[in-house]
């Protein structure tokens, strides 16, 4: 039998956790009910259930259930929060203000709202990747509708103040969202404290199922107004039609409930072995740590390392661990992430990146095996390039 590499790409997505898979099962087989059926057992079993994880998201990150909808994933999360506010909010204003180093799923809506006339500042970052608030507050205008700022980055973890940029917008009285697809369940995340009134989520970055993710929409103070951008029934309050899907939404809801009850002790357990892994990796000779060096999820360790192909250093680790050199979305682009080149690192530097993903099933085995599998493959790519 073919031994498997060892899995370190945790911020691409995880394996469903066996607690999340068993609580799933039954909602594919005997509670197999549509949640909109309300005239029998069936339906009830079903809307019961959608509701306990509606209940457990919302007390996660401090919201009401009745602000959780749920959505495909943190894709369609962010497409209805930046659209849904554009088109509701178009008599109000057309600039919308985000940051360099988002997602594309953040980035990509936000320029085809440009190209409907909308006007978009995007800000730059800091060398560590944080938002710089002056920048922001400089940026913010009297038409100025939303912004969005990312919690985690999911190629170099940093992670942004959003208490301070909450309040910065709470101030202006514009709206505020964020995509936390890589935080729940990682970092404490309150609405109420930090002022956020929209924020995506999604299950498959914390040990649940793929293809189900949900929006907080704050309902009070302000009252977020959306345009729904999918039609056909009117579920979920008329935001998001379409027939629930049970078993995901079971599995979204254990996963978070599982993450948020383990979350003090495995961050300091998967920080200590981030840890671990540095101090190994600080051995090679120009290596550099992307983004802020303690400002950053636990789990993630992003690299460059000078005179050596990137692409050459991924196929040698494959092998031993599965890595990647930035977002699963666009890692088989051959282009330098435009993460790092926001942290004005050379296109040779961005090309030599490897993240590093530590996750729940990650143990300081693996990660001595990945050290020395590293260091390995950079020492002998090295005289490679030497002959």
């Amino acid at each position: 039998m073919i031994q498997r590499p060892i899995y370190l790409d945790n911020h691409a997505t995880t394996p469903v956790d066996q607690r999340v898979l068993a609580a799933m099962l039954p909602y594919f087989t005997d509670r197999f009910g549509n949640a909109a059926s309300s005239s029998h057992l069936y339906g009830w079993e079903a809307e019961a259930a959608v509701q306990q994880a509606r209940e457990t998201i919302a007390q996660a990150i401090g919201a009401t259930p009745e602000e959780i909808v749920f959505t495909s994933g943190a894709t369609e999360a962010n497409n209805l929060a930046i659209k849904g506010v554009a088109e509701a909010s178009v008599n109000n204003g057309r600039h919308i203000i985000t940051v360099a180093t988002e997602h594309a799923a953040v980035l990509d809506p936000c320029r085809y709202l440009q190209s409907l006339g909308f006007e978009l500042t995007i800000l730059p970052v800091q060398a560590d990747g944080l938002l710089d608030l002056t920048c922001l507050e400089k940026a913010l205008r009297p038409d100025t509708i939303l912004v969005s700022v990312m919690a985690a980055n999911n190629e170099i973890g940093v992670l942004q103040p959003l208490d301070a940029i909450g309040a910065l917008c709470r101030e202006h009285q514009v709206l505020f969202h964020t995509d936390a697809a890589q935080a729940i369940g990682k970092i404490p995340l309150d609405v109420a404290a930090m002022a956020i009134d929209l924020m995506s989520l999604t299950a498959h970055k914390v040990y649940g199922p793929k293809g189900i993710g949900a929006l907080y929409v704050r309902r009070r103070n302000p009252r977020v107004k959306l345009a729904p951008q999918l039609h056909g029934g009117g579920h979920e309050r008329g935001m998001r039609s379409g027939t629930l899907y049970t078993p995901q939404i079971v599995g979204l809801g254990q996963a978070v409930a599982l993450a948020i009850a383990d979350m003090p002790q495995e961050t300091d357990r998967i920080r200590s072995l981030r840890d671990r892994l540095w101090q190994q990796l600080c051995t090679i000779d120009g290596i550099h740590c992307n983004g802020h060096p303690t400002k950053r999820l636990a789990g993630n360790l992003n690299i460059s390392i000078s005179g050596v192909d990137g692409q050459a250093l991924l196929l040698g680790l494959q092998p031993v661990i599965a890595v990647s050199s930035g977002s699963a979305c666009s890692s088989a682009k051959i282009a330098p992430s435009h993460v790092l080149a926001a942290l004005g690192r050379t296109d040779e530097l961005a090309y030599a990146s490897i993240r590093f993903g530590i996750g729940r099933f990650t143990t300081e085995s693996d990660i001595d095996q990945a050290a020395a599998c590293t260091i390995a493959t950079v020492k002998s790519l090295r005289q490679v390039a030497r002959v």
